[in-house]
C-alpha cells in the first residue's frame, strides 16, 4: 500500500500518519518494523530494497520517506519548466519503478511538508498506484471548524465569537493552535471558552509583551526583561505558559531567519509559519536584528529551563527569573 501525504499543514500530516500506524497492529512490533528515510538523500536502489524487505515477526512493515517529492518539484519561472524539475524525468521513473511492486506486507508513506504541484513528475507517476492526500493550511471557515472540533476533543466548548478571535490571533499553524486550545481549556476550568478568555490568555497585547521580553533578553537588557516578566505574571500568566510562548517565539525567529537566508518571500514565510500579520511583522524584525548564535543560545537555555521545571529542580517562577538573569548577564 502506498500513501502520499503532502501540504503545509504538517500537524494534520502527522496525525494522519499516526492513524496509519494505529491500523498496522501492535505498536511495539511495528516500531521494530518501521524505517524512516530522508528523501533528498535516498537512492532508487535503497528504496526498492527496503520496500521489498519482509517484516520481522509481524504482519506489516512501515516505510516512511520524508521530502522525496520535493526533489521533483519545479523551480524557477514557467519558461524554465523543462529543466527546472531537479530530479529529472528519468529519476522520477526510477523511484516510481522502485515502488511499483510493493508487497502486501509493506506500507509505504511519502510525506512532504510543502505544497506539491500537480505537475510534479514523481507525483504524476505515483498517483495511479497510491492514495494521495493534500493538507493545505486551514483558513477562515475551515480553521474555525477545526478549532471547534479540537476544543470538543479536549472535552470543552467554545463560543463562535471566541473561535473567530482565536483564529485571527493564532492563524493556521495547528501545532501552535492545539497548544493554545489546551491552555484555554485549562484556564476555562470546565465552562465554555469565551472571547474574554482569549483576550486574557492569547491576547495580542500579551503577545506584544512577550515579543518585547524576547527583545530585552536577546539585547542583554536584564532590567527591562525582569520588569516585563513581573508584569506578565502579575496579570495571571503562568510560568509554564510564558516559557512556552518564549520558546515558541525564539523558534519562529530561527525558522524565519533561515527562510530569509533561502530568499523566501514574506508571503511564503507567513504561509509556512502560519502567523497572523502582527506576529509575522515582529518575527521578521527579530530575525533581521539578532545573530543566529545568540538565538540558538537562548533557545537551548529555554529548553533546559523547561526540563528543570518538569523534573522539579526549580519552581516555575524562580526558574524563569533565574533564566532571565543568566541570559542577560552573559557577555556578547
Amino acid at each position: 500500500m502506498l500513501y502520499i501525504l503532502h501540504g503545509e499543514d504538517d500537524f494534520s500530516i502527522t496525525q494522519f500518519l499516526g492513524e496509519i500506524k494505529r491500523g498496522l497492529g501492535d505498536p511495539s512490533m511495528l516500531a521494530t518494523n518501521t524505517s524512516t528515510f530522508d528523501g533528498p538523500k535516498l537512492s532508487p536502489g535503497e528504496l526498492k530494497n527496503v520496500c521489498e524487505t519482509v517484516p520481522f515477526l509481524a504482519e506489516k512493515r512501515l516505510v516512511v520517506i520524508q521530502g522525496l517529492l520535493g526533489r521533483f518539484e519545479a523551480r524557477g519561472r514557467p519558461r524554465q519548466k523543462k529543466t527546472a524539475n531537479r530530479g529529472g524525468g528519468e529519476g522520477a521513473k526510477s523511484f516510481a519503478e522502485a515502488m511499483s511492486n510493493i508487497p502486501e506486507s509493506t506500507v509505504v508513506v511519502l510525506t512532504d511538508g510543502s505544497r506539491i504541484k500537480s505537475a510534479n513528475s514523481l507525483l504524476k507517476l505515483l498517483m495511479p498506484q497510491g492514495e494521495v492526500r493534500s493538507f493545505p493550511l486551514l483558513r477562515e471557515v475551515k480553521l474555525r471548524q477545526w478549532i471547534e472540533k479540537e476544543v470538543t476533543a479536549q472535552g470543552a466548548a467554545i463560543s463562535p465569537p471566541a473561535a473567530d478571535l482565536l483564529a485571527r490571533l493564532v492563524g493556521g499553524n495547528l501545532w501552535i493552535m492545539s497548544g493554545e486550545i489546551t491552555k484555554l481549556t485549562l484556564f476555562a476550568g470546565g465552562r465554555r471558552i469565551e472571547a474574554e478568555d482569549i483576550n486574557k490568555v492569547v491576547s495580542s497585547a500579551q503577545e506584544a509583551n512577550v515579543f518585547a521580553m524576547v527583545d530585552a533578553i536577546l539585547d542583554f537588557k536584564a532590567g527591562v526583561a525582569e520588569r516585563l516578566l513581573e508584569q506578565l505574571m502579575g496579570k495571571g500568566a503562568s510560568p509554564a505558559y510564558l516559557l512556552v510562548m518564549l520558546t515558541r517565539q525564539v523558534r519562529l525567529v530561527v525558522q524565519a531567519k533561515e527562510m530569509r537566508r533561502q530568499r523566501k518571500s514574506d508571503m511564503d514565510i507567513q504561509s509556512k509559519l502560519g502567523l497572523a500579520p502582527f506576529p509575522l511583522r515582529k518575527t521578521l524584525e527579530q530575525a533581521q536584528r539578532y545573530p543566529l548564535e545568540r538565538l540558538k543560545q537562548v533557545y537551548n537555555k529555554l529548553l533546559q529551563t523547561d526540563l528543570y521545571i518538569k523534573r522539579g529542580k526549580f519552581e516555575g517562577g524562580l526558574a524563569l527569573n533565574l533564566l532571565v538573569a543568566e541570559l542577560c548577564a552573559q557577555r556578547r
